[in-house]
């Protein structure tokens, strides 16, 4: 999701951090194996900051039988690290693919961490130059947080998808989607076919407030297409690990419907934006984590999209 600070956070940029693999707090990370050989973490619903190392998105892995694919990997250089260590005690075989969902730093800042294992990094078509205009700006912020060692380099995908394709890591097939703007306007799903798994990354978000940066339009109609495809079992960008994708998708597009209705209203009424920001949404505060933190900005972007319908 994209980035926001506050002074505070800032601020905790020139915190003394412990080296890596741990993480900056005392407890620990974990993954869970949320079907055979799919490993996922889960993110906290916080904002990025010196202590979580922006370790706030679903993040994972999923071993075949010649190869491993990183699902996302993780918020920065730190969490990405983290993450390789733990494929590591997994298993010994090779990272060949590693995906990067979408343009946002707690998705795709992890990257820099696999590097070394030369794989493949997956996205949309759209993804270079969405970090072309960007990444630096997103590292820039991260190395304001937790200082430069902990951030890592902006990482470009060497296999771009346009419309569909897939991979074999060995026994496993994973197919991939590329979507029209939604979330972002580079969103990629996938689907692991071994465990009949979908994985939407940030095109489903589960407890904490959905970002839209892309399309409210574009993001519902590909709801319905995931939906179209009848995988029950999802495992979203952020929130539980695993959710039953239907019902988790319904509390999304209600917000969704809810955002669109009350900024048409306010269209329709000659309302001013600054007006929507203060009163649209605010039915749907309760259901969500961070809402106060991400609102006022969909309701801008929502706005700015269908004051030209």
């Amino acid at each position: 999701m994209p980035l926001r600070l506050s002074r505070r956070q800032a601020l905790a940029g020139g915190l003394c951090l412990c080296c890596i693999p741990t993480l900056g707090r005392a407890e620990s990370f974990d993954v869970a194996e949320v079907a055979s050989g799919v490993f996922m973490r889960r993110g906290r619903d916080e904002e990025p900051s010196a202590a979580n190392l922006d370790a706030i998105a679903n993040i994972g892995f999923i071993i075949g039988n010649d190869a491993v694919l990183v699902t996302d990997s993780g918020g920065s250089l730190a969490d990405g690290q983290w993450l390789r260590k733990i494929i590591k005690e997994k298993t010994n075989k090779p990272i060949k693919y590693v995906v990067l969902s979408h343009v946002h730093l707690d998705h795709a800042f992890g990257a820099g961490a696999f590097l070394d294992d030369r794989p493949a990094f997956i996205g949309h078509a759209k993804l270079p130059e969405a970090l072309a205009a960007r990444g630096e700006y997103y590292r820039k912020r991260l190395i304001d947080i937790m200082g430069e060692p902990k951030v890592g380099p902006v990482v470009m995908p060497t296999h771009t998808v346009a419309e569909a394709d897939k991979i074999d890591l060995g026994g496993r097939i994973i197919t991939f989607q590329a979507h029209g703007p939604a979330h972002t306007s580079c969103d990629l799903s996938m689907v692991d076919q071994g465990s009949g798994l979908l994985l939407p990354a940030d095109l489903l978000f589960v407890t904490r407030c959905p970002v839209l940066d892309g399309s409210l339009q574009g993001w519902l109609k590909e709801i319905d297409g995931l939906k179209a495809m009848k995988i029950p079992k999802a495992v979203p960008g952020h929130g539980p690990l695993t959710v039953d994708f239907n019902t988790a998708s319904a509390a999304l597009v209600r917000y969704l419907e809810v955002l669109r209705a009350g900024v048409r209203a306010e269209i329709k009424g000659n309302g001013s934006i600054e007006h929507a920001i203060r009163t649209v949404g605010l039915s749907e505060r309760a259901n969500w984590k961070l809402f106060d933190d991400y609102n006022a900005r969909n309701v801008t972007e929502a706005y700015k999209e269908l004051e030209w319908e």
